[in-house]
């Protein structure tokens, strides 16, 4: 498989470990309040953290054989990933408008890295 194709997938990979970090930080937020301790021991909180932790440090391994403004787009299909996530485990709503956006979001990434 072309390096590439590879960095741009390693990419992809991170929006989705962020994004599942993001749902871990939602769930997390139920239980905190303005005491330390509720954040410190919050095992939600602990995996959002591990997931989006680990986002970052493949992001900047990737970032090493590809250039910034091609790879950080690549990003974006984060909303993608919260968008599903929070509809399937959150059981929220998205009207019609928000998927064209969605959409469009797909739609600027395949032009930003062709």
């Amino acid at each position: 498989m072309e390096t590439k194709l590879m960095i741009y997938l390693l990419v992809a990979f991170c929006a989705l470990l962020g994004a599942t970090g993001q749902i871990f930080f939602k769930l997390a937020s139920e239980d905190i309040n303005a005491n330390i301790v509720s954040w410190l021991f919050n095992y939600k909180l602990m995996i959002g953290l591990f997931f989006y932790g680990l986002a970052t440090v493949l992001f900047v391994v990737a970032l090493k054989f590809g250039n910034l403004s091609i790879l950080y787009p690549i990003i974006a299909t984060s909303y993608i990933w919260v968008t599903l996530f929070s509809k399937t485990f959150l059981g929220e709503t998205f009207p019609t408008f928000k998927w064209a956006g969605l959409i469009l979001i797909i739609a600027g990434i395949g032009i930003i890295t062709r």
